[in-house]
């Protein structure tokens, strides 16, 4: 249940982090109420997946969702760049977090 909690927690640091684009191109309520609504829920779930998972482990994981999940957005809705070494960086963290929990 606490891994569920932490993914969950992953991917809406993704929402807060798309809050963050949108307010920058239009501040507005809405684009707030997604950045802030998005870390908020974010911090709760992690907190919660904590109380079991490792420190390390659980930032790794969130931390690298959240870089993953942001770059991949970018790329996909943003037009930013998709460049095979962005796309490397992309991979190599996704190893290095699978790393970190099978060290820990």
């Amino acid at each position: 249940m606490d891994w569920l909690l932490l993914i969950s927690a992953g991917l809406l640091e993704v929402i807060g982090v798309i809050g963050i684009k949108r307010v920058a191109q239009k501040n507005n309520v809405t684009n707030n109420i997604i950045l802030i609504g998005g870390f908020i829920v974010s911090f709760q779930l992690l907190v919660r997946a904590m109380e079991t998972i490792p420190l390390a482990t659980a930032y790794a994981v969130w931390t690298g969702i959240g870089t993953v999940g942001a770059a991949v957005v970018g790329m996909l809705f943003f037009k930013e760049p998709r460049g095979w070494l962005r796309i490397g960086c992309i991979i190599g963290v996704i190893f290095s977090v699978a790393g970190l929990k099978l060290a820990g």
